[in-house]
């Protein structure tokens, strides 16, 4: 287990057009303003095209599988983080019967909108948070 103590600088929102990526719109959001570790607060509304990965196996590296949709979908929720500079981002849609989700990949399209707020932290290493490396290389 790791853990570690830093502050919010600031909160940047991010507004997703109709019709634009979602994934590139928080590249493109983390370049403008020059994010470098952050974490994903919240995030919400809808999508025309979905594409997400999600894991397959419990082997390291698991297999994974990347689902794709043109349906229209409600975003309920997205979490994750910045780490040096780099998205790092799961989202759950729902349906009118069902909810799912995963790692946020390229080709999610906003439908109406997509709001994200993201929580900068400036400099603290969360550099292989996403790896699976064993706690004693990260330290």
């Amino acid at each position: 287990m790791l853990s570690r103590v830093t502050e919010i600088r600031r909160v940047i929102m991010v507004r997703i057009n109709p019709g634009d990526d979602i994934l590139l719109g928080l590249r493109q959001a983390v370049k403008e303003h020059a994010i470098r570790n952050a974490a994903i607060l919240t995030g919400f509304g809808s999508v025309r095209h979905s594409h997400f990965h999600v894991v397959m196996s419990n082997d390291l590296p698991p297999a994974e599988s990347y689902p794709k949709s043109e349906q229209p979908l409600d975003v309920v929720a997205m979490g994750g983080l910045i780490i040096d500079g780099r998205v790092h981002a799961h989202i759950d849609f729902s349906d009118e019967r069902n909810g799912f989700g995963g790692h946020l990949e390229e080709g999610c399209l906003a439908l109406t909108f997509t709001v994200v707020a993201l929580a900068d932290l400036g400099d603290v290493n969360l550099s292989h948070w996403d790896t699976f490396k064993d706690e004693k290389e990260l330290r």
